[in-house]
């Protein structure tokens, strides 16, 4: 497929109609995260119904089935990235969509509405989001020659991944462990689950959904490989902008739905849930993939890694200093934030514009 894709890309009009191939190409991409996130959705929305089936309680399908379910894109993506010889894109997913949660949807549902911090979350979860994070630096760091790190880079090796994977299955049942105290603690409710299909029917629907999941991936990746080529701007930036905001669209969506209707600690939470599997599930799942490890360009000590790193600890210093809300002040900071992220992304990768 991949080798067909390449041959429909590079047959298109570059030479003659410029702009009819690059909108064509784009269409690809903007159609393959699209069609990622309804596939995401609709996994999700099937895979409760059979876990509710299965007798398994509310709680426990909420911390497990759905926080994993969505975020299979982005798992998805890197996988098949890293497996494709692609390290660049599947490390970009995955640091990527943690800053474009926390800036970019937390700093746009912070302006609608200060969002109500739930202290048990942002308590407990919060500081295992931080820890995730600094841990995923410390794992790519080349501790041999740390000072390397800046011009020649680093990788996070295959049995990091493998640990990633194993931290986060403690997580996942520390997390039944904590809901289980709480008062059932999901929003199961707001999945409009059709509980009247037959079990055959919801089955058809789930694999259905991930084969849409795979099949947009396989679409996406070379799209955005062609992309950055053309562009002459490195994959990772391709990835940790373009394709970090096109997988956390189904997060941006449910953040300013919650906050809109004042569930501001729903957004809070979600994100919060993504940052930590982002780091422990996506990059995890594709570092152990991978028997070379993940390749971690310089790019990321220098831009990416540090704004990961500022968001998730400006995020934290509003947690303390905002009381039950999270203040309008660190919606706009953190938003900030991402935006001169974006914007130095491009700039440091040196955009060349194509024909």
């Amino acid at each position: 497929m991949e080798e067909y894709l390449h041959n429909v890309i590079e047959g298109l009009p570059w030479d003659d109609t410029p702009w009819v191939a690059w909108l064509a190409l784009f269409g690809m991409i903007a159609g393959s995260l699209a069609v990622l996130g309804k596939a995401a959705d609709w996994l999700v929305k099937e895979a409760v119904v059979l876990s509710e089936r299965s007798g398994l309680p509310k709680v426990i399908i909420g911390a497990t089935v759905v926080s994993l379910g969505t975020t299979m894109p982005e798992a998805t993506v890197s996988v098949l990235a890293a497996v494709g010889g692609q390290p660049g894109l599947a490390m970009g997913n995955s640091v990527g969509s943690v800053i474009t949660d926390t800036g970019l949807i937390l700093g746009i549902a912070c302006l609608i509405a200060p969002l109500p911090l739930h202290r048990n979350i942002v308590n407990r979860q919060g500081w295992v989001q931080v820890a995730s994070g600094v841990l995923l630096v410390i794992a790519c760091w080349p501790l041999a020659a740390p000072a390397s790190a800046f011009d020649l880079g680093g990788r996070l090796p295959q049995f990091m991944g493998f640990v990633f994977l194993v931290l986060l299955l403690i997580y996942i049942w520390q997390s039944v462990r904590w809901a289980r105290t709480e008062r059932d603690g999901t929003a199961l409710e707001d999945l409009e689950v059709d509980k009247d299909v037959s079990t055959p029917v919801v089955l058809i629907k789930l694999l259905a959904g991930i084969a849409l999941v795979v099949v947009a991936s396989k679409v996406l990746i070379p799209s955005v490989g062609a992309a950055a080529e053309r562009l002459g701007v490195p994959q990772e930036i391709i990835a940790a902008t373009i394709v970090a905001f096109g997988t956390s669209l189904p997060e941006l969506v449910t953040a300013v739905t919650a906050a809109r209707h004042g569930h501001g600690d729903l957004a809070v939470g979600n994100v919060v849930g993504a940052d930590i599997l982002n780091v422990l599930f996506v990059s995890g799942a594709a570092a152990a993939v991978t028997p070379q490890g993940l390749e971690v360009s310089a790019l990321f000590f220098q831009l990416h890694f540090p704004a990961m790193l500022l968001l998730l600890i400006v995020f934290r210093i509003g947690i303390f200093s905002s009381g039950h809300q999270l203040k309008r002040r660190f919606g706009i900071l953190m938003l900030g934030i991402f935006v001169a992220y974006t914007i130095l992304n491009f700039v440091l990768g040196g955009i060349k514009h194509a024909g």
